[in-house]
């Protein structure tokens, strides 16, 4: 198994979101490659960066985590395989591997079967290759938490955005070549890109053709790497978006920004961004639906004899008309004056919810008043 998604981060393996986040930022601001642009340990950092930012996309989210606690080194080789469709394809891949434990038992450590896990079962015992011929591949999705205004969520607009992601080395244009150097024949596949495995298996020796790991099987390799990006074609760098807000974007509700993604490899497309919006409550607003919540009070006067009352709203103020015998908890309903419905044209309402106010302390000629209504029964 590769070093610990845990121990890159230095967090314990019941460590929250928060404090995932929290350890991700500080190694960010320590690491971050262009720090040591030009230096010797530059391609170290790179490595380390590169590392840390692999390890925070799998911890940050939930259903990564899970999977990675559960299946360890088998969700990492899912990762990086071409073979695999990215963490969409290793749920698919985890329910072949559930199959095979139920048919050979467990294969998490070598046994009497000798195989030391379920990647080296479907190449050997099957001859079904899980690394797929290198090919330009997708980059990966990102998926970012975005916090807004409660206003802003109402009425959309613009917010900036900043993170961290692998983008195309602007040294090589993603090549991974240094610029006085060229594409050379590999040395270990002699241009073939696949080199045999022979492998001892209980069923006697069993030869297949798997990737060459120095080319990745493009059966060239660069004569001289780029320094900037290691000879990996892509560098982290910090880019900051300008995203637009729909208005009327709710909690957890989410937008995909179109090749925002990481950028992909040999020429490939670039993932998605996936931005999670969680909204900042109001001191004076609460929302439902489509609908916004609000309380007013009133005097027993008004309530009484009716009268007119100035409501806040998203907007300003407007003139609510309270009739007479208005009871504590009635609700009045503003039309239009609630949240911007996010596919179509209109918007829900305001509901107003009406508290008479009862005041704790009389005067003596307020006490008589009442007494005096009291007495006439009202």
């Amino acid at each position: 198994m590769s070093e610990d998604y845990y121990k890159i981060l230095g967090v314990k393996r019941d460590a929250s979101p928060e404090e995932i986040k929290r350890a991700y930022r500080e190694l960010v601001q320590k690491y971050h490659p262009d720090k040591f642009y030009g230096k010797p340990e530059y391609k170290e950092m790179n490595e380390k960066f590169k590392k840390i930012n692999e390890a925070y996309q799998v911890l940050s989210d939930p259903e990564k985590r899970r999977l990675y606690d559960q299946y360890g080194s088998a969700f990492e080789q899912a990762q990086a395989a071409g073979g695999f469709a990215g963490f969409e394809g290793f749920r698919d891949w985890v329910n072949y591997a559930e199959a095979m434990k139920d048919i050979f038992g467990d294969f998490s450590e070598e046994g009497e079967w000798g195989f030391t896990n379920l990647e080296d079962l479907f190449e050997d015992f099957f001859g079904i290759k899980t690394r797929a011929k290198p090919r330009a591949k997708r980059g990966r999705d990102l998926h970012l938490n975005v916090t807004l205004d409660f206003r802003q969520a109402i009425f959309g607009g613009e917010k900036e955005i900043s993170l961290d992601k692998l983008v195309i080395c602007p040294e090589c244009n993603g090549s991974g070549v240094a610029k006085d150097s060229k594409f050379i024949t590999c040395s270990n596949c002699r241009g073939s890109g696949q080199i045999l495995k022979v492998r001892s298996t209980f069923f006697g020796q069993i030869r297949t053709t798997i990737t060459c790991p120095k080319c990745g099987g493009e059966g060239k390799v660069p004569e001289k790497k780029c320094l900037r990006c290691a000879g990996e074609g892509r560098i982290f760098e910090r880019k900051t978006l300008k995203v637009k807000i729909p208005a009327g974007i709710d909690e957890k509700e989410t937008i995909v920004l179109r090749g925002q993604g990481e950028a992909g490899i040999k020429g490939g497309q670039a993932g998605d961004l996936y931005l999670t919006f969680h909204i900042k409550p109001d001191p004076f607003f609460k929302r439902k639906g489509h609908d916004i919540l609000s309380e007013e009070e009133i005097p027993i006067s008004t309530a009484v004899l009716g009268g007119k009352l100035r409501v806040k709203t998203l907007e300003g103020e407007v003139i609510l008309k309270i009739p007479p015998g208005t009871r504590s908890g009635q609700v009045f309903r503003l039309k239009g004056k609630g949240v911007p419905y996010l596919r179509t044209k209109g918007r829900g309402d305001q509901l107003v919810t009406i508290n008479i106010k009862i005041p704790k302390v009389l005067t003596k000629k307020q006490r008589k008043l009442l007494e005096e209504l009291e007495k006439e029964g009202l």
